[in-house]
Parts: structure tokens; sequence; C-alpha cells
């Protein structure tokens, strides 16, 4: 029987392999983690903290954050969040959450601190020995109880993440246990994980990525996980040597980030073990796709996750399955459809909004019926973007339905610009948005990191998409740019780019 809990995961995993690893320290098996965990539920449970009840967690991405999403998320409901929010935001997330218990890293100065004495939640802090092994931590000043609490059941919620609320107010997804263990099945089968597999984890461990794709689905197939610090662009190459990775997966701006720099690591390069690279949680260029695969020599996996399906939902096939350039895969595990805006499912090949059905996807948001009644049409769970499945079930995403540039009446999807754009041999990102016009109502915009070392005018650049692209669909306005502004995810953010670049 498939595993339905986090503890279910990690039954069958080798007590004496390595579950976790970090730049600088020793490893943890998982026998070490499965103690770690125990060890947290009975102190959660001396602080009265049990099934369903919320702990937010403040920590700094590495081997501590991973460890404590599965220890407290083994009994409880873990809540994640953003180190770097300001006060104002730990107020809004910390209040909507109903958090019963704060944990924070010792001797780091966090304004949640601050924020949940206002509200009068319980704050603890975690400890890490000198000489601990990656992973293994302390709750501060906390007495263990002499039993742990009883252990989350199927149904009850294992995970809490507010949506990214670019466009309206954040809600809230609460995902069970049986989402998330489900989701890490998912991507195990998909990816074909086994305990001879090391992934080396970049992505922030306040998100659904990292969270589900790096840690649970390693640790459900007895994999071991290299937690780095984040992403840094100057130490990943360290990184990438010391562990010795058989996979890595990340969003296409770091992907980008690591092409750009790869050949002042040619020796690294060379001698990774990558068996595959994963990319999800955006769009992945198709010239990105290739450049990768060249500079790695093994193959590049997109997939197609979000938050409400405990994230993954389509991917290619690793070899000698079928892999395709600008498709986000097949579905690897829930149901994909195509819907048209009055709810019944179209033909393949037909257009619309993607729509998902399975164990993974969350049953609602939580106090917002507004937003179910929207987004959840006879079972299936409306995802927002735009695409079509193909003669092969191939899901070609199109772009997020709120990101369409609408200029007089022509629809013109950015990733169909992003795309086009790439493949002039001077650009290294781009990232096409809506820009307010008075008369058409938008207009096309795009901002575009050069490579290192090239140059080309905006007039080259239309001309050329000129070439290749439709004249309405032409970017009017092109700035050039050393980063593309991100989000705290690393993912590329359209909506509201205009304004936050002055231009609106």
């Amino acid at each position: 029987m498939d595993a339905q809990t986090i503890l279910e995961l990690l039954e069958n995993s080798d007590d004496n392999a390595v579950a976790l690893s970090a730049p600088g320290r020793t490893d943890l098996t998982f026998g070490a983690i499965s103690a770690q965990i125990f060890k947290s539920g009975k102190l959660l449970s001396s602080l009265n903290v049990g099934r369903n009840d919320r702990v937010a967690i403040v920590l700094p991405n590495g081997p501590e954050m991973a460890s404590a999403f599965v220890s407290v998320g083994a009994w409880a409901t873990t809540a994640p969040l953003n180190p770097n929010y300001k006060a104002d935001e730990y107020e809004f997330y910390l209040s909507d959450l109903n958090a019963k218990l704060l944990i924070v890293r010792e001797g780091v100065d966090s304004p949640s601190r601050e924020v949940a004495a206002k509200l009068g939640l319980q704050v603890v802090e975690l400890t890490v020995a000198d000489g601990a092994a990656a992973g293994e931590f302390d709750l501060k000043g906390v007495e263990m109880a002499s039993l742990p609490p009883t252990p989350a059941t199927k149904d009850d919620i294992a995970l809490v993440l507010h949506t990214s609320g670019t466009t309206s107010r954040p809600k809230i997804v609460p995902l069970t246990q049986t989402n998330v263990a489900a989701s890490a099945k998912h991507i195990r089968e998909t990816l074909s994980l086994s305990p001879t597999d090391k992934c080396m984890s970049m992505m922030p461990l306040f998100h659904i990525h990292g969270l589900i794709a790096a840690v649970l689905s390693s640790l459900g197939a007895g994999a071991s996980i290299y937690c780095a610090p984040g992403f840094n662009a100057l130490k990943v190459f360290e990184w990438l040597k010391d562990s010795e990775p058989t996979w890595y997966t990340a969003v296409p701006t770091m992907h980008q980030t690591l092409l750009a720099r790869a050949s002042r690591n040619k020796e690294v390069v060379e001698s990774t073990k990558l068996r595959f690279i994963r990319s999800s949680s955006a769009s992945l260029p198709p010239a990105v796709m290739e450049e990768l695969e060249a500079t790695f020599g093994c193959p590049v996996i997109e997939s197609y996750g979000m938050t409400e399906a405990a994230h993954q939902m389509a991917s290619n096939q690793l070899p000698p399955g079928l892999r395709k350039s600008g498709f986000v895969g097949a579905a690897a595990g829930p149901k994909v459809s195509i819907m048209d805006s009055d709810g019944n499912l179209v033909e393949q090949g037909g257009l619309g909004e993607v729509v998902i059905s399975g164990p993974n996807v969350t049953l609602g948001y939580e106090n917002n019926p507004k937003a179910n009644e929207e987004n959840f049409t006879n079972d299936w769970f409306r995802t927002g973007d735009q695409g079509f499945l193909d003669e092969d079930g191939f899901l070609k995403i199109t772009g997020r339905l709120k990101e369409i540039i609408n200029r007089g009446g022509e629809k013109i999807s950015p990733l169909e610009v992003d795309d086009t754009l790439m493949d002039h041999p001077a650009v290294q990102q781009v990232v096409t948005f809506a820009k307010p016009h008075k008369m058409l109502g938008e207009d096309v915009a795009a901002v575009i990191v050069l490579k290192e070392g090239m140059e080309a005018t905006d007039r080259e650049i239309k001309d050329f998409a000129s070439e290749r692209l439709a004249g309405f669909k032409v970017p009017a306005t092109i700035l050039f740019m050393d980063e593309i502004p991100k989000g705290a995810t690393g993912k590329l953010q359209r909506i509201g780019l205009a304004e936050k670049l002055g231009i609106a």
C-alpha cells in the first residue's frame, strides 16, 4: 500500500544510508533523521502541539529547515515562511495562519520574533550543537515529554502555504498528508529515484518546489539530499564538486545563471555525474534546455507544478521516454485536461484552461468560498494556465490567463515572445510582459539580459523578432538590464512588472 503520511514515506529506508548532507557538515543517516523526528514529536508534545496545530517555521535554507519540515510535519502542520519577510508581512501571514507556535533559529534576529510577541504567539528557538550532523537540532529550553503526540493521519493537514498573491490577497492552501505523500510518490516514479540518488537542493525550502520535489520525494525514495544554503551563483559550482549529485531541481532563472558561469567552471562541469537535471515552477525556454543538455551532457526534464497540486502535475520523461522541448510533459500523477470558459472539457488539441484532478490536489482554499467556487468545477481544479494537449498527451502551456497580453483585442502569449527572443544569439534571459497603452489597452514590453561580452540594440532585437513574429507581437518597449527582477523563489513575475520598472 502506498504511503499516505510523511512518517509512512520514511518507513522503509535503510537506517545506515545518508539522508541529509550539507557544505562543511557531517552526514545525517535515515536512522538519525528518524530519531530526530521522534525527538521533535516529544518536544512538540510538551508544548501542547499536535495534529493539525500550525507551526510557523522561519529558518534559513539548509539541512535544519529540511529536517524541521519533516519533523514537524509528521505530527502537526508545518507553515514555512520566507525568512526575508518584513514585519508587516509576518503580521499578515502569522495572523492569517492562526499559528500556535513559531520556530526561529537561535541567534538570528528576525522581525518575526517581535510580531509573534505582539500577537501573543509562543516562540521557541531552534539550536544546533557544535559538530552536529546536517539536520540535527534541539528546541531551546523545551523539556521532552515522555511520549510523542499521536502521529498525523492521512486526512490531517501536513502543510499550509499561501499563494503568491500577485493580483489579490494571498490565499491559504492546505495540503493533507495524503496530498504531499502522493506528490512525493509521483515525482519519485517520474524520475525513477532510488537510494543511489543524491539531489542537490538549492530551491528555497519555504516553497512547494523545494519542499516536495527536492526533500520529500528524495526521502521517500531512500535517497539523499545535499542541502545548500539557498542559491548562490558564486558557490554553486563549488557545491556541485563537493556533493557529486545525481540530479538537481531548479527554476529556469537558476539554470540560466549556471549556464552563464559554466565556461569559467569547465573542470567541475566535465566531472559532474548528473543523471538528469529537473526544471519546474516556470516555463523553460527551449534554447535554455538545449544549452543545458549540451553543457552538462544529461537530459533535462521539464515538469509542471503548483502549490495547489502539492507541486507536480505533469512532466517530461526520462529516456527512453518522450522529452519535448517547449512542453511541460504528460500527466504525471493527477489527471490533466483542458476546459473551456463554460466548464466543458475540450477535445485533444483544443486550447483552454488547464485543469487537474487527483490525490495530490488540495481539497480547497481555506475560508475562501468565493475562490473555491471560481477555481473548482465538477471536481476539477482550474489552474489559471492556458494550454493544449498534443497527440501524445503532452501539455503545452501558452501562458497564465491573467498574463496574456490583450493588445487591442489581439491576444499575445508572453511565453511565445520569450522563446523567440531567446533564439537571438546575444540574449541570455528575457521576460515579456504587458505595458499599459492609452489606445490599445495593453502593449508588449520585454526586459532582456545580454550574454556576457555580447551587444545588441533594441532596434536589432525588434528586427530579429519582426522576422519571426506577427507585427503586433513584437515588443514596443525593450529594456536592457544586468539582472531581471525576480520573486522570492527565483521565478519571473510578469504581473505588475511595468509598474515596478516605472514604465506604466
